[in-house]
């Protein structure tokens, strides 16, 4: 079916109070796995590509980015491509022709004033070609000149108020917020701060996003979605399924050089981590148990 926006896919699962899975791809493997995991469970789905992913990929965004949106025309449940993380704006000026419907501008880490002009400023950009923006706010620093901290270190956390302030004067259409959730956690230990989420989520007038999705249990990924969280990014979980799937097939067969061989078993394991997580939002906490 034709590419869906992100927006649409968003503003929906808000008024319904679900949420919407969003992975991060690197690979076509990733992209073929998250497409065949939301068909499994018949779920809409975002696939990611984030800056870092186009740095890997020698710089070059058109490459996976033409081929994630060939693999979800040909998909069976609704699919929106969303360029995630992004810090420069000449990649920012890229997505609309790379068949991009959002964005994710992250200007976190500049002192206050600075991410807020920044990021008003590729808001502005983005609205007038047809973008949906998304940005973040943890902790504000620079009030003794200090930088402000990633909003994924321990402890950081968005204060109510200056995330009302922000998006006010942004003109962004949704925010990731800081409420415990840790980037690349390979263990799903994480707690979130569900007292603060449901400060945010009556301070703010647009839906609130959750990064750093893998590191947390199933219970904490439902309890977020019913705080009012309508979009969670997952990456690491991807990544940790296709490398422990391929990592046990290579022990097992040693002598292995075809890379369909082990691909495919990546590709699957990630496939199964998709439909399951996606479960999870979807029903829940009606899921299937945890992998071990």
């Amino acid at each position: 079916m034709p590419l869906t926006a992100t927006g649409e896919l968003i503003a929906a699962a808000a008024a319904s109070r679900g949420a919407v899975a969003a992975f991060n791809v690197i690979t076509l493997e990733h992209v073929e796995a998250v497409i065949a995991g939301a068909e499994t469970v018949g779920a809409p789905v975002v696939l990611q590509v984030s800056e870092n992913a186009v740095k890997f990929r020698y710089g070059r965004l058109l490459p996976l980015a033409r081929a994630a949106a060939a693999a979800a025309q040909r998909a069976a449940v609704p699919v929106a491509l969303h360029l995630d993380h992004v810090q420069s704006d000449d990649l920012l000026r890229q997505a609309p022709g790379a068949g991009f419907s959002s964005v994710m501008y992250d200007a976190a880490r500049r002192p206050y004033e600075e991410n807020l002009a920044a990021t008003r400023a590729a808001a502005d950009w983005a609205h007038a070609h047809g973008l949906w923006v998304e940005a973040e706010l943890g902790q504000i620093g620079g009030k003794n000149g200090e930088p402000p901290p990633d909003p994924h270190t321990p402890g950081a956390r968005t204060d109510p108020s200056e995330a009302a302030a922000f998006v006010a004067d942004t003109g962004v259409d949704a925010l990731a917020v800081a409420i415990g959730s840790t980037h690349a956690m390979t263990t799903r230990t994480a707690a979130l701060d569900h007292g603060l989420l449901k400060r945010l989520t009556a301070a703010l007038d647009v839906p609130l996003v959750l990064h750093g999705s893998s590191g947390l249990p199933d219970d904490e990924l439902t309890a977020a979605v019913a705080g009012g969280i309508a979009k969670v990014n997952i990456g690491t979980a991807l990544n940790a399924a296709m490398t422990g799937a391929i990592r046990e097939f290579l022990a097992q067969h040693p002598e292995a050089v075809d890379s369909r061989k082990y691909l495919a078993v990546g590709r699957e394991a990630m496939a199964r981590t998709v439909a399951r997580l996606v479960t999870v939002l979807r029903n829940g906490g009606t899921s299937a148990p945890e992998s071990p």
